[in-house]
């Protein structure tokens, strides 16, 4: 058997009189890749009463119409009056992700010790990679039912806020100021529940038409104030008081803007209304496996919840734009 050995040259940067220059790299890796969304640390987060997790929605109260209500004072005829209440629920779901530590590789790291973060990193960003698709998953799930599931996802609040059927359309040639301002202003001018909006999200895109159009329009330069985590937005004044706008990139869009056929969705929220229902931790818990034949360390990231949009039908409208 002839034995061949192979010319590892190319492997050095530089070979030369009394010099050998070998590959090295900074110990720090760059990232800032997206993870977290803002929308998932603004909601509420309850504990789960089972599965599916179930809750009481009243939508009336004990009230006389007019007709029955007033009698004469001399001939008291009281009409029977009960509360309405709606019997709701969400079902729970699970979002995993597997993460394999090779032992040689592990090995192999800690001798050369030029990356030795890196097994607690990689280990933190897969918690942070399941927060990203459960922040995602809480705007964009593709499940269609709290009732009757369709598929393993959410029913993302974007859906549920469409399904309850308040959604106005702005047209390429109209004001979205104008049309923002109008809205939350029917929503609070509602009779039957003391509607508050708290947020809009939208697309950044959205937004700084938002921007904009005040400049443009109004010559004016929206307020901005700080929400969860340190970040600072602009705020829109309207008759629920200064409301937040808050960039969600999540919620994408269709088109190009600018061409007549784009359209940008916003959701103008009552956060209140919203709820992640979590069993056991609202956060995800990590599991290591029994060590395989391979000699694999295996850990598994684990999260179980559900998200639900209370009052979807009165307390939160879809607002799409046509630019």
């Amino acid at each position: 058997m002839t034995a061949q050995f192979q010319d590892i040259h190319a492997a050095a940067d530089f070979i030369g009189p009394g010099a050998i220059e070998v590959p090295h790299y900074q110990t720090e890796i760059t990232d800032i890749v997206r993870r977290r969304g803002v929308f998932g640390q603004r909601i509420k987060q309850v504990p789960a009463t089972g599965h599916p997790s179930r809750f009481f929605e009243q939508t009336g109260v004990p009230s006389p119409t007019p007709a029955t209500g007033f009698v004469d004072p001399r001939n008291i005829v009281a009409a029977v009056v009960t509360p309405t209440r709606v019997e709701r629920s969400v079902p729970l779901k699970a979002l995993v992700a597997q993460l394999n530590y090779n032992l040689f590789d592990m090995e192999l790291g800690q001798q050369q010790s030029q990356f030795a973060y890196l097994q607690a990193k990689d280990l933190a960003d897969t918690v942070e990679g399941v927060m990203r698709a459960h922040d995602v998953a809480l705007w964009t799930g593709n499940d269609t039912s709290l009732t009757t599931p369709t598929t393993t996802q959410y029913f993302g609040a974007a859906a549920q806020i469409a399904a309850g059927g308040n959604t106005t359309t702005v047209a390429a040639t109209a004001s979205i100021v104008d049309a923002f301002k109008s809205t939350i202003a029917q929503m609070v001018a509602n009779s039957s529940f003391a509607v508050r909006p708290t947020a809009i999200y939208a697309n950044p895109v959205l937004l700084d038409l938002i921007d904009r159009e005040m400049k443009s329009e109004f010559n004016v330069v929206l307020n901005t104030k700080e929400i969860a985590g340190g970040v600072s937005v602009k705020t829109l004044s309207t008759q629920a008081g200064e409301i937040p706008l808050i960039p969600e990139w999540t919620l994408s869009f269709t088109g190009t803007p600018g061409s007549g056929t784009a359209v940008l969705p916003a959701y103008i929220v009552t956060e209140d209304m919203i709820e992640y229902h979590w069993l056991t931790d609202p956060n995800p818990r990590v599991f290591q496996l029994g060590t395989p034949g391979s000699l694999a360390s295996q850990h598994v990231v684990v999260k179980f919840g559900g998200v639900v949009v209370k009052g979807a039908n009165y307390a939160h409208y879809q607002v799409l734009v046509d630019r």
